[in-house]
């Protein structure tokens, strides 16, 4: 039996994804949550093979929930659930080490077999997200670039994007002033805009 952790805000999808799940003969459902900090308690006190975790949550999102459980239990496996699909989103969640990735409005034996293939140690990817990131052109920005932009589009202001990335302003100013050249961009909210509507973000 495949013991899962289902994190979900909404209450009627994770109603309906419950009951989906407690049809498969080899799937149980040992606990549920609303909100992202409660991932982790959840999985030390119930010990799921998956935890199956929608990325965006209050509180604390799903991927941040997912790296820690990474680094604190890797036994336990980590399936994403999403509903955009968003090849940034996608890079995101492989480099937090995610096991598997899936749209919310896959059919349900897809998720159960997204989660059984996670469950044996493989890796599951949906098709939708894999044919997005490969239509989309490949980010010009690094990685810092990026998590500069990130915290720009959030809409904080250069002091505070340099404090919470220990980078002097003017370096931020740099960064900020490069980003908008490699794409284009009139501005940095213009920046924000493109870099979003290519799924960078």
């Amino acid at each position: 039996m495949i013991r899962v952790l289902l994190a979900e805000d909404m209450h009627m999808v994770r109603g309906a994804l419950v009951a989906l799940l407690d049809l498969e003969p080899d799937i149980e459902v040992v606990a549920e949550v609303e909100a992202g900090d409660q991932i982790v308690p959840m999985v030390e006190r119930h010990a799921p093979d998956v935890a199956v975790i929608d990325i965006d949550l209050p509180v604390l999102d799903g991927l941040t929930a997912a790296g820690t459980i990474r680094l604190t239990m890797p036994g336990v496996r980590t399936l994403m659930l999403t509903t955009l699909a968003r090849p940034g989103t996608l890079r995101r969640a492989l480099a937090a080490g995610v096991d598997g990735f899936i749209l919310k409005d896959a059919p349900p034996e897809e998720l159960a077999a997204a989660i059984r293939d996670v469950a044996a140690g493989r890796r599951f990817v949906d098709s939708q997200l894999v044919l997005a990131a490969w239509d989309r052109g490949k980010c010009p920005l690094t990685e810092r670039e990026l998590e500069v932009l990130r915290l720009a589009a959030d809409g904080t202001d250069v002091g505070d994007i340099a404090l919470a990335l220990s980078l002097s302003v003017g370096t931020v100013r740099n960064y900020l002033t490069a980003i908008v050249a490699k794409l284009g961009a009139r501005n940095r909210v213009d920046a924000v805009r493109i870099a979003d509507a290519a799924g960078w973000l």
